[in-house]
């Protein structure tokens, strides 16, 4: 199959590009500011640097791919720099979105489009709501979270007034080798420049009670391509772990995968303000259509993330 991923130099995007290329399909994929180094995509993908504010460009792009299945992965995806570029951040979220769909409309094709949102649109969720449905009220806390609900619901209105099929998943805590920027890449991080002596061994950190579900990105990859697959287009469905892990649970963890001796040290300045007990999601919808379930532990994952950083640093 002709497959198209936007915001393939992502984390997310690079591991679904071997995932597909293994299969055998026809990948072509583009990126504008990867987040992770494209010298290690797969030297199979069709690569292309496009900026998807672009709107000509993207449409040159999907007439010339006439792709029969869309990734749509390309994001401005974190919260922080949401708040210090909010237009940047909408326009690469919602333009490139309209761009994108606009593309699809107006050359006719047929494409399903998986829809890459976040567990960061339901926004501050009690632990009462925990595990959150799809049902729960929206409440985004950054303009990047703003910008996925209404990425989300272009897509549906998309779909109601025009007929493209696409699918909208919201994705809670994912990690892997190549990600950066979030908890487990940043201790394992860390863990490696200690080895390295590089850092002190005074492992830095914030907050150790909040828990989170936490999935590996090949166990993810394999739920997109079930979505694309078995979900019903128009809808929208909740990607999350079902194994909830303590930060400070993680840690020991890692002790478990290094040689290194090191003392835990909170800093001030890692502990957020309005940091969520627990980021949990309820998958029941999605696997009402698919056999889905995590196979890979996160003490692997983690051992992966180390190596990869051994390798990388």
């Amino acid at each position: 199959m002709k497959i198209l991923i936007t915001g393939v130099g992502g984390m997310m995007g690079s591991h679904l590009t071997d995932f597909l290329i293994e299969r055998g399909h026809n990948v072509t994929g583009f990126d504008f500011v990867p987040t992770t180094d494209i010298r290690e995509l797969n030297p199979r993908l069709d690569y292309v640097e496009c900026d998807i504010r672009d709107q000509e460009k993207v449409k040159n792009l999907l007439q010339k791919v006439r792709p029969e299945i869309i990734f749509h992965l390309a994001a401005q995806s974190y919260p922080t720099v949401s708040w210090n570029r909010p237009h940047y951040t909408l326009e690469t979220n919602v333009i490139g979105t309209v761009n994108l769909f606009e593309a699809v409309k107006e050359l006719k094709l047929d494409p399903i489009i998986l829809n890459a949102c976040t567990s960061g649109m339901y926004g501050y969720v009690e632990e009462k709501d925990v595990p959150v449905k799809e049902s729960h009220e929206l409440k985004p806390l950054h303009p990047y979270a703003v910008s996925k609900v209404a990425q989300e619901l272009l897509a549906y209105q998309y779909f109601k007034n025009f007929g493209i099929k696409s699918i909208s998943v919201r994705i809670f805590n994912t990690t892997g080798p190549k990600k950066v920027n979030d908890v487990c890449a940043d201790f394992t991080k860390q863990i490696v420049l200690m080895e390295k002596g590089l850092q002190d061994n005074k492992f830095r950190c914030g907050n150790l009670e909040t828990r989170r579900a936490i999935t590996d990105v090949r166990d993810l990859i394999e739920a997109f391509w079930i979505a694309v697959e078995k979900c019903e287009p128009g809808e929208t469905y909740n990607l999350s772990g079902e194994r909830v892990y303590r930060i400070r649970d993680i840690i020991e963890l890692l002790r478990e995968l290094t040689d290194v001796n090191f003392e835990i040290f909170q800093d001030p300045k890692l502990i957020r303000p309005t940091d969520e007990p627990i980021i949990y999601g309820d998958s029941t919808k999605f696997k009402e259509k698919a056999d889905w379930q995590q196979k890979i532990e996160l003490k692997q994952t983690l051992k992966d993330m180390l190596d990869y950083w051994r390798m990388k640093l």
